[in-house]
């Protein structure tokens, strides 16, 4: 009896203490207090069922597609209520993210709903994670001190069953003072079993292996941070980890969490002074809320009130208008309205006419002439005495709607960020990316807005795009079109003004991706290709240099050409490059697979009569011109100048055709429409276009001689817009 009041006792004192702390025992997933928690690698635990949701709901996302947008960022984990799912998951033993009787098994990724990294359970899924028995042991002392009034009843009673007063760890079950003398009687092995208060959660005497499940754990390993048992040690995943005793481990946790929780208990003045701070934080939060919230409606209410008079002003103006021309109309209809027979001023007229004494008649007749005259003038050229239009009282509100769209908490300190616009570049997505001044007052985010710049629609709505870095890439923009683009920086409800706004032009069609062809036709004795076969550079060589032993009088030299990897038959494609400015003869365009063995078996591209004797030439001008016998569109680069081809229709002067490079180039192929242009990449400009014999598989086209370089443009990706403000 005094046992069964000593563990009375204890339960009392248990049941008061775990009620200060009920948010350590809910699940981070569902939200709920914790059914039979797992622990994962980053150390947080988790219910056993949302684990098996969230690897339902990542394992649907796989089996949709999973688009490129959804795994941009870390979603959000919501726990569906197909629970008939779940209880089929687990009689069958295969999870999602592993398929079964595979040799390569899928990894089983997802994010802690806790801290948000990622976890993967490897090969073994659940089965390799270990119950929390101790978190599980005070979720249901919680429970039981939540439901005090709701008894646990004897599992061994007859009907009507008694209320239990112990629970045996061993046998797993509840019992009443009765059935637990009958079931563990005094002498037999039961009788030593391990017993405690009544309870629901019953948990095994020896933690075992969840790698080998007939092994019990004896180690703790230091570099995961978790049990292990001896074969993990000796040719499991932990062989080469370093490991502690389950003693050591046990005693030197135990001591560390002693200290901290005593170091906690020695600040406790501390900790409630911190409260108290909080408090007072608290309520001056509410007060200082509301005061901002009445200084905001004082503020919207004058703005009312000033919308109001003018409202009613303008109200007043249009109606005293309309009263003045409704007088001025009305005045008129009467006049007209005596122009009628019988009526107002003929009916008079004819009466007049009717007198027969000469001198009164005239006396009369003299002022109704003159009027009369002016009604025939007033027939011949009509014209009403007031407008009915009102096209001078409409209300233009266009500047206003702008400011008011722009009215938020403004900080005269907190600067305006800038878009750096050599850092922002457009290609296949748009990069754009800000820099804020003063290394002070720096904002918490952003707001980037964009919008299409359209001629005929000049109202256009600006998209809204909230970030958290100095960048951001966006996807899904109109070809051949410009953007606008703007930002402004928050911290806390404090905004900047609106950054200067940028223009940027996308690309006319579709960015086309390729890398350069290191097997056709690829010479490895003059060009030099880099790893990723985006950069090509030309190099001499010693044959070169040995061949020009033989020439004495005139200099032949040759392109060495280079194609891309990837050809096109149909539709409209565009690709951008750099050519380095120290670049002394590049050549740029396009090429058809009928042609291709020609372009690489045509050695003498270029003949320069730089060095022949009867040429008269000083300078090597003419390599830039437009051979018309080219069976390929190519264009000339070099010297830092892009030269336009020569055509019957092209100037005489060569001054004319000769531009500076442009930083970037870029090619649009038409294939339906048989034609290439070539494009100033920045600003989407054309410089040239011509017709194209697009009857074949057409390739890009490259030819370099002496010191030249080509870099292709890499397409823009989401990793651009991940960077935070210590990777930019």
């Amino acid at each position: 009896m005094e046992g069964d009041r000593r563990e009375s006792a204890v339960r009392t004192d248990s049941e008061v203490a775990v009620k200060g702390f009920e948010r350590e025992l809910i699940c981070p997933a569902c939200k709920e207090l914790f059914t039979h928690p797992l622990i994962l690698p980053c150390q947080h635990s988790i219910c056993h069922k949302c684990v098996k949701e969230i690897l339902f709901a990542f394992d649907d996302s796989f089996a949709d597609g999973g688009s490129e947008s959804s795994n941009q960022s870390s979603p959000r984990i919501k726990i569906s209520s197909s629970m008939d799912r779940v209880d089929r998951i687990s009689r069958s033993g295969v999870y999602p993210g592993r398929k079964h009787n595979s040799l390569t098994p899928r990894s089983s990724l997802f994010p802690c709903p806790g801290c948000q990294r990622d976890i993967d359970l490897g090969e073994r899924g659940i089965n390799g994670l270990f119950r929390n028995f101790t978190l599980e042991t005070i979720v249901e002392r919680y429970r039981q001190a939540a439901r005090a009034a709701i008894a646990i009843m004897c599992d061994f009673c007859k009907p009507p069953p008694q209320e239990s007063t112990k629970s045996c760890m061993d046998c797993s079950a509840s019992y009443c003072n009765e059935c637990f003398k009958i079931h563990h009687p005094w002498g037999t092995v039961k009788a030593q079993h391990e017993y405690v208060g009544p309870t629901t959660n019953f948990r095994p005497k020896i933690l075992m292996c969840p790698e080998h499940e007939m092994e019990r754990v004896n180690m703790y390993c230091e570099i995961c941070r978790r049990p292990v048992c001896h074969l993990c040690k000796l040719g499991g995943c932990h062989a080469n980890h370093r490991v502690t005793t389950m003693s050591t481990a046990y005693k030197t946790l135990k001591e560390k969490l002693s200290k901290g929780i005593e170091y906690l208990i020695s600040k406790e003045s501390q900790v409630k002074a911190h409260i108290t701070q909080l408090d007072l934080l608290l309520k001056e939060t509410e007060f200082n809320s509301e005061r901002a919230k009445q200084e905001a409606f004082q503020s919207f209410e004058k703005l009312s009130h000033i919308l109001e008079e003018k409202k009613f002003a303008a109200l007043r103006a249009i109606d005293a208008s309309k009263n003045l021309r409704l007088e001025k109309l009305q005045a008129q209809a009467e006049e007209y309205q005596g122009l009628l027979e019988n009526n107002g001023l003929v009916g008079y007229a004819q009466e007049v006419l009717k007198e027969t004494d000469p001198s009164c008649f005239v006396q009369t007749a003299k002022q109704l002439h003159v009027r009369i005259q002016k009604a025939t003038e007033s027939l011949k050229c009509f014209r009403p005495a007031a407008e009915s239009t009102f096209e001078d009282f409409v209300v233009d509100i266009a500047k206003q709607e702008l400011v008011l769209g722009d009215l938020t908490f403004h900080s005269n300190g907190l600067e305006i960020p800038e878009i750096n616009e050599l850092q922002s570049r457009m290609y296949n997505k748009a990069l754009i990316s800000w820099e804020w001044p003063g290394k002070r007052d720096a904002a918490d985010t952003y707001v980037l807005e964009y919008h299409k710049l359209n001629r005929e629609d000049e109202s256009a709505v600006w998209q809204e795009i909230d970030v958290c870095s100095k960048s951001k890439v966006i996807s899904d923009l109109d070809n051949d079109s410009s953007y606008a683009f703007r930002v402004r920086g928050y911290k806390g409800s404090i905004c900047s003004a609106w950054s200067r706004e940028v223009i940027l032009h996308t690309s006319p069609a579709p960015v086309f991706s390729f890398l350069f062809d290191d097997k056709c036709g690829y010479n490895s004795e003059h060009l030099l290709l880099n790893p990723r076969r985006t950069s090509v550079e030309s190099r001499a060589g010693f044959s070169l240099l040995l061949g020009s032993e033989r020439v004495q009088a005139g200099c032949y030299t040759t392109l060495d050409y280079i194609i891309g990897d990837t050809g096109v038959t149909k539709g409209k494609h565009f690709w951008a490059f750099h050519v380095e400015p120290y670049s002394y003869l590049v050549k740029v365009g396009v090429v058809s697979s009928n042609k291709i063995q020609k372009l690489f078996h045509n050695t003498h591209d270029v003949i320069s009569p730089r060095y022949e004797q009867d040429s008269g030439h000083d300078s090597g001008s003419e390599d830039a011109f437009f051979d018309s016998s080219q069976p390929f569109p190519l264009v000339t680069l070099g010297m830092k100048k892009f030269f336009i081809p020569t055509t019957p229709a092209a100037s005489k002067d060569a001054a004319s055709r000769i531009l500076p490079l442009p930083s970037c180039l870029g090619i649009c192929l038409d294939c339906d429409k048989g034609k290439v242009g070539f494009y100033d990449a920045g600003s989407m400009k054309c410089l040239y276009e011509c017709k194209v014999d697009c009857s074949g598989m057409m390739y890009p086209a490259f030819a370099l001689m002496g010191g030249a370089a080509v870099h292709l443009e890499e397409p823009v990706t989401a990793k651009y817009g991940e960077y935070d403000d210590n990777d930019i």
